[in-house]
């Protein structure tokens, strides 16, 4: 047994190929199902014509073909080549290869195929795995023989670098455009202007309406919230024409600088040509502030008023006790006095507590600071029953109609002046508009007659008076604006104050949080017994007792 073991010879038996490389996928009639893949970087009318003219080339190129059969013409039109993200039918074609439906995919250029050197080598070799080639008709590089990486590495490399230089180059003229101060104008994004027949900004008086409205109900004392719900109530539409109000968008508004007359630009950057990442500037990149560019929607006071609102509003969420900090986010709600009820003492504000005590409920008010630190920061701060806050509150409002009552002729005579001076501003503006329309015909004129004579020494001193003029009509045109833009909040705040008289003539008889964050600013607690009340759009402060 042993002898036959040892004669036996080993023997290696070759077992041939029966498929060639890339064949994998063929039709039963041996044909390859070839698709083409174009693309095309803009969607001018020039490229787009280009776009047409690649896709019927490869269409007659595939069919003229007797071993290849048609498997589609992928084409993206207007989308850039340097990340695959939005390349929608670029990913329907290689979802088709992993289905098995393609065999090779051929295209004009690597720079068509992929600007990405990443991502070109990736999706080869993904298809390359699967037996599928690709054929870059400009390198003459078939994707399946033994020196195509190497090519395709150098090849992309060149165009990802082209891509990069061409990044640069837009940058530099962002910049440079900035630094000009040119600013750029999203009108189907931004509610109350539109482009002007003279390609500048221009207000839209109703949608500008609609902006002073959500700055005076800010000030008003309305959350973003309450703005949001009012505005939809009222059916008005977003600057998308949608009915439906975020408080994103709100706060978009009231911090947006273009609506006072100014513009902040390069407040964002992209941080590479591949990613295309967009970045908030935090100070990486210069930025540039224009003032004065456009006319202003809200007057720069109102806009400021608005900022500082934001900040104190900002600053009542976080209280910093020497070296405590309590949240004030986890007690803010539904209740106007969180917002406005601060501790006398130690200056945090107050929390709404439920008491449970013998089996009866009782709601109190009391320090945040006390409640977290014991007596640590704040020694005295009293405990205030709900009820007997809200009689207080309600006694000093009614006192404060009062004395707003006797003001009522005069708040009425106010509303009619500022109509009076808004409407004088109005008409101011149609003149100087005007004016400024016959200089610039003027001036037109005269420089045809100069063109024919530049040496004419009176047309010189014309051309050179009218040029003076327009930019002092400018300077005046700019300046009415800003006046009626102030005009028209101060009618509109007077109206709002004599409306308020209006409703509230009678008094306050139901503690109402709408209308106690409308009216009252802050409100202080002095001791246990006391309590002073400082009211909005006044001077009136008001020391109420506590029964």
């Amino acid at each position: 047994m042993e002898a036959t073991a040892a004669t036996l010879e080993r023997r290696v038996r070759v077992i041939p190929a029966t498929k060639t490389q890339g064949a994998i996928h063929s039709t039963h009639d041996g044909k390859k199902r070839v698709a083409a893949y174009c693309r095309v970087s803009t969607d001018s009318e020039e490229q787009l014509n280009s776009y047409e003219a690649q896709k019927s080339y490869y269409t007659q190129k595939i069919e003229d073909s007797p071993d290849w059969e048609m498997a589609g013409i992928y084409a993206d039109e207007g989308i850039s080549g340097t990340s695959m993200k939005k390349r929608t039918e670029f990913k329907k074609m290689i979802t088709a290869c992993k289905r098995g439906h393609i065999d090779l995919i051929i295209t004009k250029s690597l720079s068509r195929f992929a600007r990405n050197t990443v991502d070109c080598l990736e999706t080869v070799r993904l298809l390359k795995a699967n037996g599928i080639g690709v054929y870059f008709e400009k390198e003459n590089i078939n994707t399946l023989t033994e020196s195509s990486e190497f090519l395709i590495t150098l090849f992309s490399g060149f165009a990802q670098a082209e891509s990069e230089s061409l990044s640069k180059n837009v940058t530099w003229g962002k910049q440079k455009s900035a630094e000009a101060g040119k600013v750029d104008f999203q009108y189907k994004k931004m509610l109350g202007y539109r482009k002007g027949t003279d390609g500048q900004p221009e207000i839209v008086p109703e949608e500008a309406e609609i902006i002073r409205r959500i700055y005076r109900r800010y000030l008003a004392g309305c959350s973003l919230g309450q703005i949001k719900l009012e505005l939809e109530q009222d059916n008005i539409p977003t600057a998308q024409k949608v009915e439906r109000w975020s408080s994103a968008v709100i706060h978009n508004i009231l911090t947006n600088e273009k609506y006072m007359g100014d513009a902040l630009l390069q407040k964002t950057y992209i941080t590479d040509c591949i990613t295309k990442k967009v970045k908030k500037n935090m100070g990486e990149r210069p930025m540039y502030y224009v003032e004065n560019n456009h006319p202003a929607i809200i007057s720069r006071e109102t806009f400021d008023q608005v900022q500082k609102e934001m900040t104190r509003r900002s600053s009542k969420r976080k209280v910093l006790q020497k070296s405590g900090k309590t949240e004030l986010g986890k007690y803010s709600g539904k209740y106007a006095l969180t917002e406005l009820l601060v501790c006398g003492e130690c200056g945090s504000p107050y929390k709404r507590v439920t008491w449970a005590r013998n089996g009866k409920k009782r709601i109190v008010w009391r320090c945040v600071s006390r409640l977290e630190f014991g007596t640590k920061y704040c020694h005295n701060s009293p405990t205030l029953d709900e009820d007997a806050l809200h009689h207080a509150v309600l006694t000093a409002m009614n006192e404060y109609t009062a004395i707003r009552q006797e003001v009522c002729p005069d708040v009425l005579a106010m509303v009619e002046e500022a109509k009076r001076a808004m409407s004088q501003a109005g008409a101011m503006l149609l003149e100087l508009k005007k004016r400024m329309d016959e200089v610039s015909q003027e001036q037109s004129n005269v420089l045809d007659r100069l063109l024919a004579n530049m040496a004419d020494a009176e047309l010189n001193a014309r051309m050179k008076a009218l040029t003076d003029e327009k930019e002092a009509l400018k300077a005046q045109i700019l300046k009415v604006q800003q006046k009626e833009v102030s005009m028209a909040e101060q009618a509109a705040k007077r109206q709002q104050m004599w409306d308020s008289l209006m409703e509230c003539s009678a008094g306050y008889t139901e503690f109402d949080d709408e209308f106690v964050r409308q009216i009252i600013q802050k409100i202080t607690v002095e001791d246990a017994d006391t309590i002073r009340i400082h009211f909005r759009d006044s001077d009136v402060v008001l020391e109420q007792g506590l029964e």
